[in-house]
């Protein structure tokens, strides 16, 4: 992380009121010009996301910082998404996350020594050697560029909600058996979508002697799932579901994959966020939907849709917000592009070379899959 003298402490700036920082960002955005993009997740905040030059999902935004001209990268996002911009990036770019406190629980589920550990054992159960000759490894872009580089350097790959069908079919078709890591929810319900039976698929227990599995397990297994989620979707249970069919008949349940399985099965669609936004945006009009998917971005769904007579409700209505996506704010934003605009640098993120050349290779691969 490089970081030079800002032009005011952040704490200065978390003193100001919202509605002080759009001017500031603005102006600081003329200021630095195409010398710098801002991208945006979908699940930020309104007041943060409606600076973003692009916004989108963690496959659609990866595709853009590939992409990206200047010299700045700004990440409104989470950790492991920075980070993939940066393997991303050409070279002397910045990439910038506002809030190093922004990073992901499921992510954190899974650390690189668990994981090699993980590999050791299925190395030494005779399914794999360590070039991934019997086992793809398989890591959901939620995770740290350490494991999108561990995929890399085994032949494997990296996957978002958009593209896991296509990376699991990628995987199959060089070996036998996958490792899916880290939210076992997306890749159960993945596996489960290409028609591999719920017994076929196994969960890994980090915290498990060999992972909680027999070796018989391991063996009849097509997928080795790890013991991961997402805060967020794993709230959202089966009687959601039907709580909301009975109080509006019709209504269509559409939900992310990151989802529990049941909750998928109940579900009239499933898709990423990007899947979500096209199932509205081609519906009907006067079409009722309840999302299973992050609170700002149901909202901002109900907005956006509301004049084409479609309405958008959460699947449950106590709200989920992704809250390490909520703590980047419009003040970390002014801090972030200010300090740029003055030519100092803050809140880099920078991958190790070493881990950055295989994170590379896994990250190329998945822009190269459908």
């Amino acid at each position: 992380m490089a970081t030079a003298t800002a032009v005011c402490s952040l704490e200065n700036y978390l003193l100001l009121p919202d509605s002080t920082m759009d001017e500031r960002i603005a102006a600081a955005r003329g200021a630095l010009g195409r010398e710098c993009v801002v991208l945006g997740h979908h699940y930020q905040r309104d007041e943060v996301i409606r600076f973003a030059d692009y916004r989108g999902d963690s496959y659609k935004l990866a595709q853009q910082a590939a992409r990206a001209g200047g010299k700045y990268i700004v990440f409104c996002g989470v950790h492991f998404m920075a980070e993939s911009a940066d393997v991303l990036s050409r070279p002397g770019q910045v990439t910038v996350l506002p809030d190093l406190n922004a990073g992901c629980s499921m992510a954190d589920m899974a650390e690189i020594t668990q994981v090699e550990n993980c590999w050791e054992h299925l190395v030494a159960a005779g399914l794999t050697d360590d070039s991934g000759a019997g086992v793809t490894p398989i890591t959901y872009m939620n995770s740290t560029a350490a494991i999108k580089a561990f995929c890399g350097e085994r032949g494997g790959v990296v996957c978002t909600s958009s593209n896991a069908d296509g990376a699991f079919q990628w995987g199959f078709a060089k070996t036998p058996k996958l490792l899916f890591l880290p939210d076992q929810h997306l890749g159960r319900n993945t596996g489960y979508n290409l028609g591999i039976p719920l017994n076929e698929m196994v969960v890994w227990d980090p915290y498990m002697l060999n992972g909680g599995l027999t070796p018989d397990r391991l063996r009849q297994a097509k997928v080795i799932l790890w013991k991961g989620h997402c805060s967020v979707h794993q709230r959202f249970l089966p009687e959601h579901v039907d709580n909301v069919r009975a109080k509006y008949p019709g209504i269509r349940v559409i939900v992310h994959p990151e989802c529990r399985w049941e909750v998928c099965q109940k579900a009239d669609g499933i898709g990423s966020t990007e899947g979500l936004l096209k199932i509205i945006r081609e519906a009907p009009s006067h079409t009722m939907f309840a999302v299973g998917t992050e609170i700002h971005l149901v909202n901002r769904m109900g907005k956006e849709f509301a004049d084409e007579g479609k309405k958008v409700i959460t699947l449950d209505d106590s709200g989920c917000l992704c809250t390490t996506m909520f703590r980047i704010s419009p003040q970390h934003l002014c801090w972030a592009l200010e300090n740029l605009a003055e030519g100092n640098i803050v809140n880099q993120i920078k991958v190790k070379d070493d881990v950055k050349h295989w994170a590379k290779v896994a990250l190329d691969r998945m822009l190269e899959i459908q």
